[in-house]
């Protein structure tokens, strides 16, 4: 379950008490994860700018409070956003207090409106897939036993010291979004473990470039995990549970192992039991 959408009937007053309670609910029901957006503004795509939105990596340490079994993470954070050192220092943390339940969301980033509205730099493109590549270098140098110094061309540091390390082992899982051909789902098949792309007429080509790409990279294509977005739409009154589990099992027979997507209708609680009873076990067959 992904949740962009913060801009609930109740305001900001009932959002803390609101999304605890979407959390925990969605927990009890066996969604496998729940994800934030990283984003500052709302996207124009759900809404307008001025619409509510949570810095990602504290609100993720409120859930992790408020579950027990979901992993938790952001589809996606942007690369420019944090220095790297900080973010696997948050990562890191997560994972700690959610008794192992962190994964790593990144990608190349996009929205320039934010980033200019706030202050934050905003790189080329080809710059933030170079900032990218040496982060996802970076973060895995400082979840293993090496915390000598990194050196790159946009990141030196002289000691990746993390103490206390994640929980996760060999680390937390790096997803790695987007479906760029020529360097995202090289990245995916060189640095991560899972990779999430939208659910279009070009999917099945994109898992056939991402499974190129591991043959490449010498990885297993099967050791990559294949996430999909797509909306967790069951209608008002759960009437249309039945195309969702059909549109999952048409992702499934393609090869696509988790979907992700929002749902329609939060907070309303009913809606996440009901998925939770009516399509999470059929999932689970596929």
């Amino acid at each position: 379950m992904q949740i962009p959408d913060l801009t609930w009937p109740n305001g900001a007053s009932a959002l803390g008490a609101e999304l605890a309670a979407v959390a925990r609910k969605a927990d009890e029901a066996g969604f496998d994860s729940i994800a934030l957006m990283d984003h500052f503004f709302q996207i124009s795509m759900v809404g307008p700018p001025e619409n509510d939105m949570l810095e990602a990596y504290t609100a993720l340490g409120f859930l992790a409070a408020h579950t027990e079994r979901a992993k938790l993470f952001t589809l996606v954070t942007g690369v420019h956003y944090r220095e790297p050192g900080l973010l696997a220092k948050a990562i890191t943390t997560l994972d700690v207090l959610s008794g192992g339940r962190a994964i790593l969301g990144i990608g190349a980033g996009w929205n320039e409106e934010e980033s200019r509205g706030l202050g934050f730099p905003f790189p080329s493109t080809a710059e933030r897939f170079e900032r990218l590549e040496e982060t996802l270098r970076y973060v895995r140098q400082m979840w293993s036993d090496d915390d000598g110094p990194f050196e790159g061309e946009h990141y030196r540091a002289e000691r990746l010291l993390n103490v206390p390390q994640a929980l996760s082992k060999p680390h937390p899982p790096i997803m790695i979004g987007g479906g760029g051909e020529k360097k995202t789902l090289r990245f995916v098949a060189k640095y991560g473990d899972m990779c999430n792309l939208f659910n279009g007429p070009d999917l099945e080509r994109k898992l056939d470039v991402l499974k190129q790409h591991c043959e490449n990279e010498g990885r297993d294509y099967a050791d990559i995990t294949k996430t999909v977005y797509h909306t967790l739409d069951i209608g008002p009154k759960g009437e249309k549970a039945g195309e969702l589990n059909d549109a999952l099992g048409k992702l499934a027979e393609l090869g696509v192992d988790v979907a992700i997507g929002s749902i329609p209708g939060l907070p309303d609680l009913d809606l996440v039991e009901k998925i939770g009873s009516d399509v999470i076990p059929v999932a689970e067959k596929l």
